[in-house]
């Protein structure tokens, strides 16, 4: 039972002017017919209770209510007017008492972080399939052709391996492919740069695949270890990867966005990086699959592979060696890793599955 009459000190705001009015408040009737009255010197007002805009329960601050009409009513004291509220009858939203109780934001917390994790590891890829299943070939090779321009400009030169030896490699890659199902693959073209970042090969939307001198080098021209890199290349082409992770990224920095708004666009980026490191990890397997289906077809070894990863590890050594005595003087170059090893599973894990297809 609340105590019908029981008054509270308020200040009251008409809407019209800036001036403050003393009143006190009070909850009558019942039901529908429940009014709060508000009494001051030259305020007599009744307004249904269900026309109030009622204030939420909060630990610090001052309550206010705001009137249909377009005026409202102010207590600085919370507590008191929480009291008083109570009192009166008036009942809290399921959603007051879930922020004040520690135990439901906690338990709203968890199914968050539940939510936001299912989203990220099942939801975005398959929206990210879907799109890219509806995205004409056309976009995806334009968008490829403006992907390489970008490169060239920033990461890479005209490469200086002969056009014979370019030819070489072309054709030892061709012939390796040729044994896989030409209906369901997708075209290709490889182009050979001089690079900025070391020994790398990369797949770029739309199916161009850019081999790195660096690289050509790295394993002696062995066109066994470069078909077998290729054929990972080609995985990404298969997989439609460039585009997924186009899609994936543009999703996750849009959300990052929404959740923490527009006054920082470095933050919002963050959620769409360290997704991304993800769905790279998972592409890079598909990818590994991809390249042993071909090596295993074309009657190549898997251990292909497992050579370049030695002649990875032994320029590395190399590097460390170099820096460490000195003799590495560009410092500030880009790594000579480059960027499509850098979410790459560990080179045990790979080296590990590519002995494992092997035998």
């Amino acid at each position: 039972m609340h105590s019908a009459g029981s008054s509270l000190p308020a200040t009251y705001f008409d809407g019209r002017s800036a001036r403050a009015q003393s009143v006190t408040l009070q909850l009558l009737g019942e039901g529908r017919q429940r009014s709060l009255h508000i009494q001051g010197e030259g305020v007599d007002l009744q307004v249904p209770a269900h026309q109030v805009q009622w204030p939420e329960r909060t630990r610090h601050g001052q309550r206010l209510a705001h009137l249909a009409s377009g005026g409202h009513v102010q207590c600085d004291d919370g507590p008191a007017w929480d009291t008083w509220a109570q009192s009166q009858g008036q009942r809290e939203s399921l959603v007051v008492k879930m922020q004040q109780s520690w135990r439901w934001v906690a338990g709203s917390v968890t199914v968050l972080v539940a939510l936001v994790v299912a989203l990220q590891l099942w939801g975005l890829p398959l929206v990210a399939r879907a799109v890219v299943a509806a995205t004409p070939p056309g976009i995806e090779q334009s968008l490829g052709e403006s992907t390489l321009a970008a490169v060239d400009e920033a990461l890479m030169q005209p490469s200086q391996l002969p056009q014979a030896e370019q030819a070489r490699i072309t054709q030892a890659f061709a012939d390796a492919v040729a044994h896989q199902d030409a209906a369901s693959q997708r075209s290709w073209r490889l182009v050979f740069r001089q690079s900025k970042i070391g020994p790398n090969a990369l797949a770029l939307p739309g199916g161009t695949i850019i081999m790195t001198d660096e690289m050509v080098a790295l394993v002696n021209a062995d066109t066994r270890v470069l078909t077998a890199v290729l054929a990972h290349e080609l995985g990404h082409v298969q997989q439609r990867h460039g585009l997924r992770m186009l899609v994936q990224a543009t999703v996750l920095g849009a959300l990052g966005a929404v959740v923490l708004g527009d006054f920082s666009t470095l933050l919002a980026a963050v959620p769409a990086l360290l997704g991304q490191a993800h769905y790279s990890r998972e592409a890079e397997r598909e990818a590994d699959a991809h390249a042993v289906q071909v090596l295993q077809a074309a009657s190549l070894s898997p251990l292909h592979m497992v050579t370049l990863f030695e002649a990875l590890e032994h320029e590395r050594q190399q590097k460390a060696k170099d820096s460490a005595d000195g003799k590495n003087e560009a410092e500030d170059s880009p790594s000579w890793l480059g960027i499509a090893f850098a979410s790459h599973p560990s080179d045990a894990d790979r080296i590990a599955y590519f002995r494992a297809a092997a035998q």
